[in-house]
């Protein structure tokens, strides 16, 4: 395969300080303007900030002065970067665009890599790498090639957005079996035919009118009846609903992908199942990302609680709910009392950064807005006996520069996929209301 020059915009850095060492052989070109945008960022508290921070370590550990001229190894099996400054802003783009903006100045950069390559008669392709669709595509407009940064990507997003397989059986003895009295409601695979199963894969057996709801447990390597668990006040209310309960309250499973749109209980349903299994934890941890956390919270009045409070909402907006259906079942609760000793703690995700997650249920809402990454160092605070739900929908996403497929929910469900401590449970079902679910589905 022919070596190729990747030149980085801002935003591939920001998604992903290791970004660098994401293209083999080939050679990577940070433009100078890249360095400047960075230095904005290395103040932040947010994941942008780390990544602005760690990348400029990286990079000072293994440079020299010839970064700015031959370039530096980044290892083996790897090419070499390089520190590109403009030297002179090119032709075309004065031509093109009428302000030279930082976007434009990365582009410009590309394209002096690209004429230098030209005048040394050498055919190496150049590449812009950005995550800016308007970015790569006045790129193209001007005949430079670009492209997105894909290595985090996931190859499609249909099982994710499955629902649970349907096993069609020959005769309803099976089915039969798993609701007598006095016997174990467990089968083996060949019984119904299933050779592939993933861990904790949850299925439907049907035949005519006859159905029950069953999962397989990868421990005992059988197919196990799932039954329905009310948690907290709040019970299921379609099928996807009650494998995601049954999920969410097992303790054999870790982490929890529960993705769906709009409506369909997710955040409800992993909070509901953490109130009910919290005896089992010393903590339970709800967390959300803030996207656009910039120049809007000025605007808002307080001090930082006060700010970030909004954001929060939609968290507190499900406690209430739960609360609300214990009142009008008279049943106790302590949700309150949990909340004042921060036994149960509702925080934005960015202050989550270096905490020990030991004994921790943590949930983490709206994780579609995550970047791969993102995703792992949170996965990677996990201490003993804690437990990780991410909820979110994948199609409903509020970062620019994240997509259904590189989107860090999307990345967990495909790379866990198959794992034993691991299960995805995709809601299809609107349930808030039927206006709510009319305007998920067509609006």
């Amino acid at each position: 395969m022919a070596k190729k020059i990747f030149v980085l915009d801002t935003n591939v850095i920001l998604h992903n300080h290791s970004a660098m060492y994401a293209f083999q052989d080939n050679d990577i070109v940070i433009p100078i303007t890249v360095l400047e945008e960075l230095d904005k960022f290395k103040k932040s508290e947010n994941e942008l900030g780390w990544n602005a921070r760690q990348f400029m370590r990286d990079l000072d550990k293994i440079s020299d002065e010839t970064i700015f001229n031959i370039g530096v190894d980044l290892g083996e099996g790897r090419g070499k970067i390089f520190v590109k400054l403009l030297k002179e802003y090119p032709e075309i783009m004065r031509l093109s665009f009428m302000e030279q903006t930082p976007d434009h100045r990365i582009l410009a950069t590309a394209v002096q890599v690209k004429a230098e390559m030209e005048a040394l008669k050498v055919d190496i392709p150049v590449i812009l790498v950005s995550k800016d669709i308007n970015l790569r595509m006045k790129a193209k407009a001007i005949g430079m090639a670009a492209a997105d940064f894909e290595n985090d990507k996931v190859e499609n997003i249909e099982q994710i957005e499955d629902g649970a397989r349907v096993i069609m059986l020959d005769t309803a003895e099976i089915i039969n079996r798993f609701y007598a009295k006095h016997t174990t409601p467990e089968c083996s695979l060949e019984e119904i035919g299933i050779t592939r199963p993933e861990t904790h894969e949850y299925f439907i057996l049907r035949h005519e009118s006859s159905s029950v709801l069953v999962y397989y447990n990868p421990t005992t390597g059988k197919i196990e009846r799932v039954n329905k668990t009310v948690a907290y006040g709040i019970e299921p209310r379609n099928v996807e609903q009650t494998f995601a309960l049954h999920a969410l309250t097992n303790n054999d499973i870790k982490l929890i992908a529960l993705t769906g749109t709009a409506g369909t209980g997710k955040t409800l349903l992993a909070l509901a199942a953490a109130l009910h299994v919290h005896e089992e934890y010393d903590q339970i941890l709800l967390a959300r990302p803030i996207v656009a956390l910039g120049k809007e919270l000025g605007f808002l009045p307080g001090n930082e609680k006060d700010k970030i409070r909004p954001y929060m909402l939609p968290l507190f907006d499900n406690l209430q709910v739960i609360k609300q259906i214990l009142a009008r079942r008279n049943q106790k609760h302590n949700i309150d009392g949990m909340l004042a000793d921060g036994t149960l703690e509702i925080s934005p995700l960015a202050y989550i950064r270096g905490r020990s997650l030991s004994r921790v249920f943590f949930i983490i809402d709206e994780a579609q807005n995550l970047t791969p990454h993102e995703v792992k160092t949170i996965i990677t605070r996990a201490g003993e006996g804690t437990k990780i739900v991410f909820t979110g929908d994948i199609q409903q996403i509020d970062s620019p520069y994240l997509d259904s497929l590189s989107n860090g929910l999307s990345y967990l469900s495909a790379k866990m996929k198959g794992q034993n401590l691991f299960t995805s449970i995709n809601l299809v079902k609107g349930e808030r209301s039927p206006l709510s679910e009319l305007a998920s589905n067509l609006l």
